[in-house]
């Protein structure tokens, strides 16, 4: 699938789902772990970069882990797994454009200086005319 994939190693368990009676008997759920800190796939900038924005994905051993259990067999699983890995990683080490700052325009600043008039003369239109006695 990618050329890391020698670094991830799978782990297989029963899966829910379609399959009848082959869900109670064969272990079609895939679980991949990939090691990214002792990966050399990447550099250690990158290292950083993914330990960061994949940290909800991370376990305690320090291992990214995606799991597939949506096909019925363990190859497809296998397959969608590293799919979704690859997609995770080459996403999150993906910079980011930089927003470049606009400024108000002229049109917009009076347009919202027009609706402040128009709100405050409705409002002063609704209160109760009083007649002070002198």
């Amino acid at each position: 699938m990618g050329t890391y994939s020698s670094e991830i190693f799978f782990k297989t368990s029963r899966s829910g789902g379609k399959g009848g009676q082959n869900v109670n008997k064969v272990e079609t759920a895939v679980t991949g772990f990939f090691d990214i800190s002792s990966s050399t796939f990447f550099r250690e900038d990158q290292k950083l970069i993914l330990l960061s924005k994949l940290s909800n994905r991370i376990n305690a051993k320090g291992q990214l882990f995606v799991k597939s259990q949506t096909h019925r067999t363990q190859y497809s699983n296998k397959d969608e797994v590293l799919q979704k890995m690859a997609k995770l990683i080459t996403n999150a080490l993906l910079k980011k454009k930089a927003r470049i700052a606009t400024k108000v325009s002229k049109a917009t600043k009076e347009k919202r200086v027009e609706s402040k008039k128009k709100k405050a003369e409705t409002k002063m239109s609704r209160k109760k005319i009083r007649h002070d006695a002198d």
